[in-house]
């Protein structure tokens, strides 16, 4: 899995000071009556005795504001008190539960948008029974949400200025990389298949597992690079090696593989030498604008997402210099949707900050752009949005199923709830289309 691979819904506008002043005061619950709005119905069931404070009808009135412009599915939403207040769009769609444990996300939501909410979630101020449904849910009506979820600008500035300075210099690469694949070996081997596959799996029935998936995708992987045998290989972002493998054990390719990661580089070079594969796996920890040479094919594994914006031109331009004429690379790539680009790019989410610093998502026509841009074209591409969100949804289940394994290796309740949501995140994003995963041949033309 890599970079960022969500970016439902940024903050947009400054934060009513009004609205700041309500949630500030909140320090009890109140119980208060929703009006109707055109856009969804609302209706308010009060378990309480009836007690209406100023605060608790201007929170009615920012709650309603927030979600009423709600177009498809049902979203309940439990206030501390144990009441609730229920949204329903005009549309079919997802039934999702929102709990607040506390007052304190309205805040951080005004203030700070997706991400403070999310945030929020990790402190444990709120909750659902099933966070996949609500992430579904705003991930299906982003319209709606994004022009009611507003932030701080001075905040936005401030996450701005914060991937900036999480940019993917080589000194920067090496920072990054490290703070999300570095957390160890033993943590990743808990959760992942076998053959440690961090990145979308290719299912093809309900029967299928994990495991078959994963090989599955390696499959076609190896079938799009149409090795003949004994070909060179670069491999950008090689993980903890079992592509390599594959190709040097089917197709008896000479691979050369580069991480910033000392962990999979360690992990890699082990497999490859207990494989009796040692000469002809080549595991180096360099950064991918330090490769020399040239090779036949060039293969790149969810690298794309951690490159970053910036550093586009780079990486392309690499991919063309280091590509034999006549040669093919095999990119797997997750993009954010075209119509989302825009508002994605002007606000860091939650993943850039939390999961994957320097992190970013390119757009299919971005990609492209960057493709042709640098003399070479796309010859293929197949997407395959709903097994990326099957692989999370098996990720999530097997990482809660190992987490007393995971405790014990020091990680506490608060990383367990900041990579539920994470997993749970970016499945509500595939389930839904606001992002997808492709596999691209792209070719260099014979000189």
């Amino acid at each position: 899995m890599n970079q960022n691979v969500a970016g439902f819904v940024s903050p947009s506008r400054w934060a009513p000071q009004a609205d700041l002043e309500t949630v500030r005061h909140l320090d009890q619950e109140y119980p208060f009556a929703m009006s109707n709005r055109e856009d969804a119905s609302f209706e308010l069931t009060d378990n309480g005795a009836d007690d209406r404070r100023p605060a608790s009808a201007r929170a009615a009135r920012l709650i309603e504001r927030l979600v009423s412009g709600l177009r498809a599915g049902q979203l309940r939403i439990v206030l501390p008190s144990g009441r609730s207040i229920d949204f329903t769009g005009g549309e079919p769609g997802p039934h999702a539960t929102l709990i607040l444990n506390r007052w304190r996300p309205l805040r951080r939501l005004i203030l700070g948008g997706a991400v403070g909410f999310g945030e929020s979630y990790v402190d444990g101020d709120w909750t659902s029974p099933d966070l996949v449904a609500f992430m579904r849910l705003v991930a299906r009506d982003m319209a709606a949400f994004d022009r009611t979820i507003a932030g701080s600008r001075l905040l936005r500035s401030v996450e701005r200025l914060r991937l900036l300075l999480h940019g993917n210099s080589r000194r920067g690469s090496r920072r990054n990389i490290v703070a999300h694949y570095d957390l160890g070996n033993a943590f990743y081997s808990a959760w992942l298949d076998e053959a440690m596959q961090y990145s979308s799996a290719l299912f093809e029935s309900n029967a299928d597992t994990l495991e078959a998936a994963q090989a599955r995708k390696l499959a076609r992987i190896v079938d799009l690079m149409r090795l003949e045998g004994g070909e060179s290989v670069l491999e950008i972002g090689c993980g903890w090696g079992g592509l390599a493998m594959r190709l040097a054990v089917e197709k008896n390719a000479r691979v050369t593989a580069v991480t910033l990661s000392p962990s999979q580089r360690d992990w890699a070079n082990r497999l490859a030498a207990a494989s009796g594969l040692a000469d002809r796996i080549d595991v180096r920890l360099l950064d991918y604008r330090d490769v020399t040479g040239s090779f036949d094919r060039i293969v790149s594994i969810e690298m794309l997402e951690a490159v970053g914006e910036a550093w586009w031109p780079t990486y392309f331009r690499t991919l063309a210099d280091r590509l034999s004429p006549g040669g093919r690379a095999v990119l797997q790539a997750i993009t954010i949707a075209d119509e989302r680009y825009e508002g994605y790019r002007r606000a860091p989410d939650f993943i850039q900050k939390r999961v994957f610093p320097g992190g970013f998502l390119p757009s299919p026509s971005a990609l492209k752009a960057q493709i042709v841009g640098v003399g070479l074209r796309i010859a293929h591409c197949e997407t395959f949005a709903s097994s990326y969100a099957r692989t999370l949804a098996e990720w999530r289940a097997r990482f809660v199923a190992a987490w007393p394994k995971i405790a014990a290796q020091g990680f506490d309740e608060r990383f367990r709830r900041l990579w539920t949501y994470y997993l749970c995140y970016c499945e509500g994003g595939f389930a839904e289309g606001a992002i997808d995963v492709g596999l691209y041949v792209i070719e260099r033309e014979p000189v």
